[in-house]
């Protein structure tokens, strides 16, 4: 080939490219992604899903992202049930619906408060379309999915789902509902109607995503796993002896255990007791904040054997988790192994950045036993062995030296994958990809013309 030839040729070539990279880049800027985030649950609310959206739309507004999110009143706040209707911040804006909860701690308000809040996302929907280009859409309450699915039938407005917890399986391995239920069966199928006209799926484990494929094949393609996370900026490692809620509650001398978070179904709280009935004369407190529908099965246990060695508090405001999650030895997570693929606990995450050891009952099959191996961080336990829970508290009362260590690797591991910026990156990888698929014309397409 002579000079001139292959010069020229090298030029069309680069040209090509770079008309396919500005066409690209070009197409991106032309359609912003202006965001809607429908979730039942967001801060004052100290629900777990609602801080975690919280941290979520903040980050992806730092990434130029126009975040709209449209919830409810709160039904679990501290100090006030009510906020404001409307808030402004940068790229984030924030819309409640202006009826306040019913009856939150009981499972039938739960479940009108789903409905109720359901149907006014639907019409907030049919208000808010136009100024977004793509949803965003949370598993809280359970059903709220299907608003996507609508929204994507009668707008043609794309939506990515999140599912924090699969439904209705979860009522079927607690027993509450037969799986030859006609209302399962139903909801099963509007799941896979959910699933199939969503442009992405985002599941919390790989044992969920297994579940959902088991449920619908065709959507493999389109889950991706994406881990909970927590704010190591919020939540940074306190000595006990400078916590002011280790000495507010005499911790500072007593090797503590901590359970932080929802104590329900889902949860395995009888392996906990079990360990702490073995060191019921040994100096060795276990501390639960939080509630949940196991709490008061707990404390009547706990009164009935007589044991001493157990404090429970109420859940704690996020201004208080820095000093609370840190004024203990040992941090405890627990999933009980019929809700392993069904469930995910976010207090693991929270946990990590805490610098404290980590004990998880869980499971042979979970994901958090890999976890906890490579983070090297702590030591995982099958369901039902307090003896084996027992003997690790133990080690590492003789041993704090091997604790904090095991602390300081959870903290790192969990810097580098299980920060706000690190995971909100991945979601926007998801939003772009469900946005800009269809409207991006492939590069073997443009070469055949």
């Amino acid at each position: 080939m002579k000079l001139n030839e292959w010069i020229n040729q090298k030029l069309s070539q680069s040209i090509s490219i770079s008309s396919e990279d500005t066409s690209e880049h070009a197409l991106k800027a032309q359609h912003p992604i202006n965001l809607s985030v429908v979730t039942q649950f967001f801060p004052p609310d100290y629900a777990a899903t609602g801080q975690l959206i919280e941290e979520l739309v903040k980050q992806l507004g730092q990434q130029g992202v126009n975040v709209e999110v449209f919830t409810s009143q709160p039904g679990y706040a501290f100090s006030s049930q009510t906020a404001p209707c409307f808030e402004i911040g940068e790229r984030v804006k924030i819309q409640r619906s202006r009826t306040a909860q019913l009856w939150p701690g009981r499972i039938r308000g739960k479940a009108v408060n789903g409905i109720l809040y359901t149907l006014r996302a639907l019409l907030y929907l049919l208000r808010a379309w136009q100024r977004n280009n793509i949803l965003l859409v949370t598993t809280a309450p359970p059903f709220l999915p299907f608003v996507g699915y609508l929204a994507n039938l009668l707008f043609k407005l794309p939506y990515v789902c999140i599912i924090y917890d699969l439904y209705p399986d979860i009522a079927i391995a607690l027993g509450v509902v037969s799986k030859h239920n006609w209302v399962v069966r139903l909801w099963q199928a509007m799941n896979k109607r959910v699933w199939l006209n969503a442009k992405g799926i985002v599941v919390l484990s790989p044992a969920m995503k297994q579940k959902v494929v088991a449920n619908c094949p065709q959507v493999e393609h389109k889950i991706s796993v994406i881990h909970s996370w927590a704010n190591p900026e919020l939540i940074v490692p306190i000595a006990k002896q400078e916590n002011w809620f280790a000495w507010k509650y005499d911790l500072v001398n007593k090797y503590t255990v901590l359970y932080s978070g929802n104590m329900g179904r889902c949860h395995d709280i009888d392996t906990m007791l079990k360990a702490a009935i073995e060191l019921q004369h040994e100096p060795v407190q276990f501390v639960c904040i939080g509630g949940g529908a196991k709490r008061e099965e707990l404390i009547k246990e706990v009164n009935q054997l007589g044991l001493r060695n157990f404090t429970f508090l109420p859940y704690q405001d996020k201004e208080v988790l820095p000093y609370s999650l840190t004024a203990c030895d040992l941090s405890l997570v627990s999933i009980d192994p019929s809700s392993e693929s069904l469930v995910v606990p976010s207090k693991l995450y929270s946990a990590l950045a805490a610098g404290r050891p980590i004990g998880v009952i869980c499971s042979p099959y979970s994901y958090m036993r890999q976890l906890i191996a490579e983070a090297e961080c702590g030591a995982t336990f099958d369901n039902g062995d307090g003896h084996g829970l027992a003997q690790f508290i133990r080690l590492l009362n003789r041993d704090q030296q091997l604790g904090e260590r095991m602390g300081t690797a959870g903290r790192q591991y969990m810097r580098s994958h299980f920060t706000p910026k690190v995971i909100s990156q991945q979601y926007l990888k998801v939003l772009r990809q469900a946005l800009f698929v269809d409207q991006i014309t492939p590069v073997s397409q443009i070469n055949n013309k």
